[in-house]
Order: structure tokens, then sequence, then C-alpha cells
């Protein structure tokens, strides 16, 4: 089983203790989305932990306990992009902190295990090609020999975001104006000896040197692991992502990160109440078991074929 550490929040960022806690104890609880007295517990024991993605935008709260995790095979996925606190509200300082922060993990873990992501990709009058190109530019040259892998995105539409990306005044971005960004951008990761992928896009940029990505990367885990894993496909994504199969274990409404265009924020309100609600000794992200709570043991099987590589 892969574990997915999480496209609903920032776990590494937001709640590093209790990520930390679940390990020590072996299992989490995680409530569906969906059917919110659904609550899934889910087994954290390498044994069938094949491996770990971490998704985040500020790994400093994992750095000192790094080596909790030396049993199991991982990789970070860090978002580091060009956008001030008008549209990320709470994040710390990108040049003076969060760029070194990626520059540290890379030392500690290995550059092959830190991806970095600039996404979503939007164009206004502030953010502005040129403004990206120079950005880009500027954080690639400070990320050389820290990663070899750079993802990017355009901003996709979503319902709960678009009351609050109103404000930026949103230039519309068509698909040659994608395709010639994308070509500049790839161009200066190469530069800077990092592939470039492109995350659930269904505009094809081969030609501009961008393959289709695959945030959970089935071939990435291969590697680190040293063994076949049987992975497919996962189902639940849009039909553009190319992930492998996971289990997330995070929760919608719980980041504190505050992006406008994050799709995972429905109410900044109820993410503040519920990480008001967070007990890093809690089996769940936030709040306790209630009345109606029905907790299922999820099954659960590593997806190694057995057969190592050499």
């Amino acid at each position: 089983m892969i574990l997915s550490v999480s496209r609903r929040t920032d776990i590494p960022a937001c709640y590093a203790s209790w990520f930390y806690n679940r390990l020590k104890a072996g299992y989490v609880y995680v409530r569906n989305p969906m059917r919110f007295h659904q609550i899934s517990k889910i087994a954290l024991t390498p044994e069938v932990i094949d491996g770990i993605v971490f998704w985040t935008k500020d790994p400093r709260p994992m750095l000192k306990r790094l080596d909790a995790l030396r049993r199991y095979s991982y990789y970070f996925q860090c978002t580091l992009t060009p956008y001030g606190r008008d549209v990320e509200l709470n994040l710390p300082d990108k040049s003076g902190v969060l760029l070194p922060a990626l520059q540290q993990l890379a030392q500690k873990i290995g550059p092959e295990r830190v991806i970095w992501r600039y996404d979503p990709i939007f164009l206004t009058a502030k953010y502005s090609a040129a403004y990206h190109l120079h950005a880009f530019d500027a954080i690639a040259r400070r990320l050389f020999g820290y990663t070899h892998r750079c993802v990017i995105s355009f901003l996709d539409d979503y319902r709960n975001t678009q009351a609050r990306m109103r404000g930026l005044g949103l230039l519309p971005l068509t698909e040659a104006q994608m395709r010639a960004l994308a070509e500049q951008l790839s161009e200066i990761a190469r530069q800077n000896h990092m592939e470039m992928e492109s995350c659930a896009e269904a505009i094809d940029l081969s030609d501009c040197g961008i393959a289709h990505g695959h945030c959970i990367d089935r071939t990435l885990l291969e590697k680190l692991t040293g063994c076949p894993l049987d992975l497919p496909k996962d189902k639940n994504q849009r039909p553009a992502c190319g992930c492998a199969e996971s289990i997330d274990i995070g929760l919608y409404d719980t980041c504190q990160n505050g992006c406008l265009y994050c799709y995972a924020t429905h109410s900044p309100a109820a993410a503040a109440r519920h990480a008001a609600a967070h007990d890093p000794d809690s089996p769940l992200l936030f709040g306790t078991l209630l009345p109606g709570d029905m907790v299922h043991e999820r099954p659960i099987a590593s997806c190694k074929s057995g057969q190592l590589h050499f």
C-alpha cells in the first residue's frame, strides 16, 4: 500500500507531530469525506506500507524527526510558488524560510526524494507570464542540485475557489499561452538539470519537453523500495491524473496555509474550527470519536511482488 500524506491537507506543515505519533502507534483513523460517521482504521506498519508520498508547502516541522521514517520508503512533493500573501495567506517568507527548508530537506534525504511543484500557474496583471519566468528562473537556480524534477500545472476552475480568487483579477489563459509559457519554463528547468512534468493536465506538452507526470509515481517508488510494485492506476482521481493507487489519510477543510486556489478547503472558517479541535495524540486528525461513528478496519496488504532489484 502507498500512503498519501496528503492531497487533502498539508499534514507535514500543520500536523507533523500527529503524523509521527500515528506511526508510533501503528495505525490511524480516517473519516470518509463523503460519509462523516464512517471511519477506516488503517495500519501504518512498515510491513504493509510500501511507500509514503508527502505533499507540503513547508517541510520544516518534519525535519528534526526524519529518523522515525527510516524503515519506510518515501519522498516529498514540495510546492514552492512565487505568489505573495495576497494568494497564499499564511505561508512564511519564500526566499528566506521555505526555499532554505527545501534545500535542507534535500541535504538530509537526497535530491531524488524531493520533487519541486510549481503549481498552480495562473495569470493576473501582477503575476504575468514575464513575472513567472523571472521567478521560476530565480527559484530553479537556488534549487540546482537539490532536486531533479519539477512538476507544473495550470489553475483548474473549482467552484469552491471561484469567489476567493475573484478579487485577484484572473486573466484568461489560452492553450497557445500555456504552451508558450510551458516551453520557456521547461528550458529553464533543463538548464538547471531538472526534468519537468505536468500534473493532471489534459494538454499534451511533450513537444515542449514536458511529460505527463505521476505524483504517486510507481517507477520512483520501485526505485526507492528496490522491488516491483503491483500498483494499478488510481481510478478515484481525474482522468488526466497518472497517479498510482494510494490511500490518503488527510481530511478536507483542515489545512491552515490559507491558499486561495486550494480545492481542498471549502470553508476557511471550518478549517479553523477543525484545527482548533486537533489533538496530536488522537487517532483522528481532528476531534474524537462521536456517537454514531462506525470504525471498520480496512484490509491493507503490501503491493511488493517479492522480486528484489539488484
